[in-house]
């Protein structure tokens, strides 16, 4: 088991910014590939960004300019921070891990982010 909580969700003006912060428990964090997924309303989940054990990231297209994710091993954590928030990133984002080698895949119970004036 690996437990993930999010945090850092909530309502953000137009043009802000957000860190969602995505702690893991019980782990060897170092050896885990981690991501950020969001689900808006009535679509599918899709990848934000991800980074793995190495500290490459990819982001998706949409947000590759304003998003940034980072990770901190000793705090077996990883962040996520977009700048210029726009209405159609308001979404449940969710904290994803993966261990090198393996198929499973933790998720995280999701962050609600809202981007409204």
């Amino acid at each position: 088991q690996v437990p993930l909580v999010e945090s850092g969700g909530g309502l953000v003006q137009p043009g802000g910014s957000l860190r969602l912060s995505c702690a893991a428990s019980g782990c060897d964090f170092s050896m885990y590939v981690m991501a950020w997924y969001r689900q808006a309303a009535g679509k599918q989940r899709e990848l934000v960004a991800a980074i793995t054990s190495g500290g490459s990231t990819n982001y998706a297209d949409s947000v590759k300019d304003r998003v940034t994710i980072s990770r901190d091993n000793a705090k077996s954590a990883v962040y996520l921070l977009m700048n210029s928030r726009k209405p159609e990133d308001t979404a449940v984002y969710y904290c994803y891990a993966r261990r090198r080698g393996e198929t499973y895949v933790y998720w995280g119970q999701g962050t609600q982010v809202t981007v409204s004036s």
